[in-house]
């Protein structure tokens, strides 16, 4: 039956799959809260949570029934509809980039050959929840979070785009399927190693493109709002910056659309430098399944995201944006100049090097 020009059948398989990677995601990112308030609470040599539930698994979910059930309060002298607007926004920002992330082969919402284009867009977009955020609660605090938040993923997106032109150079395509698939064979054909003997050209590329691998993590921290880069809610300046008059609710939004943010970093980095779903070496026939490596790969990203967060000092902020003009901004335009020469010299590495 087809309604409006869509086919009913393809829609309601298409929300039912929406509908499961949603429930998936929500509950994987629940516990990898908990993980990261474990692996904080280790580096300190505390015990983290520990009450709700049996070592405290069910604490995320304990602390979604408490935001659920609090009163939601809004400042007197805020704009209303945009004071809720603004966490809604950041919400279906943060799940709508993860529509073209593959997990497995086969398992992707949607497999657009523009995907990497999609993903650069709907990430973009995200900064405006935090901009109306700020703006909206008519306060000094929350007004200065959003500026400096905005300025601050500005800054690193542009880095991450150059750093995304290597990666695509080498592939030849923008679909998220095809940079996975050109990493196929072994983790020396993964863009963090590109350790291929068989191909001695490609060798040329290892320190470029590991170099790439180690400034994407880092603007992947920045762009995230994560320590040591949280600038935006620092809480010995700025109380707890663009947020810090949400509560309830709205505060659940604003924090789950950051937490799916910096997994689907996590997730980016995987497909783009880390093979994906691909095992480290191929044997020919694997018995592991696909999504297990690739979760597997999500799960230390993240945890490294958390070390980092453990153990890393904030930079101040003038120290942040220099950081991003004055040394990832060159130094990823070198890169795309190097890597775009062999380009022209070998050809594709997913052509063959």
């Amino acid at each position: 039956m087809v309604v409006f020009g869509i086919e009913l059948s393809w829609l309601a398989v298409k929300l039912i799959q929406i509908g499961l990677f949603v429930t998936v995601l929500l509950v994987g990112l629940a516990f990898l809260l908990l993980m990261d308030r474990k692996i904080w609470a280790a580096v300190q040599m505390r015990r983290g949570p520990n009450v709700v539930g049996a070592f405290g698994l069910l604490q995320s979910f304990a602390d979604f029934i408490k935001f659920v059930v609090k009163e939601l309060i809004i400042p007197a002298g805020a704009d209303k509809v945009l004071f809720i607007l603004a966490p809604i926004l950041t919400l279906v920002m943060a799940f709508g980039a993860w529509a073209v992330v593959p997990v497995a082969p086969g398992w992707v919402i949607s497999n657009l050959n523009l995907g990497v284009l999609y993903w650069l867009a709907i990430s973009s977009l995200g900064v405006y929840g935090i901009i109306i955020g700020g703006w909206a609660s008519n306060s000094k605090y929350p007004f200065l979070g959003a500026l400096r938040s905005s300025a601050q993923m500005v800054s690193y997106e542009v880095s991450i785009g150059f750093i995304l032109i290597t990666v695509l150079l080498l592939v030849g395509s923008l679909n998220m399927t095809d940079i996975v698939d050109a990493q196929a064979g072994g983790f020396w054909h993964w863009h963090i190693a590109l350790l291929d003997f068989s191909n001695p050209k490609s060798l040329l590329l290892f320190p470029v493109m590991f170099y790439m691998f180690v400034l994407f993590f880092i603007s992947a921290l920045a762009e995230t709002n994560r320590p040591p880069f949280d600038l935006a809610e620092a809480e010995s300046e700025l109380v707890a910056g663009y947020q810090v008059e949400y509560s309830s609710t709205a505060y659940l939004l604003f924090m789950i659309g950051e937490y799916l943010n910096i997994v689907l970093m996590c997730a980016m980095t995987t497909l783009l430098f880390l093979g994906g779903w691909h095992a480290p070496i191929d044997i020919g026939v694997q018995f592991v399944p696909p999504f297990f490596w690739f979760a597997i790969k999500l799960v230390f990203m993240f945890f490294m995201f958390s070390m980092v967060k453990a153990i890393v000092p904030r930079y101040r902020y003038d120290q942040l944006m220099r950081l991003g003009w004055k040394v990832f901004l060159p130094t990823s335009l070198v890169a795309v100049v190097l890597v775009s020469g062999y380009v022209v010299m070998f050809g594709h590495l997913a052509g063959g090097g």
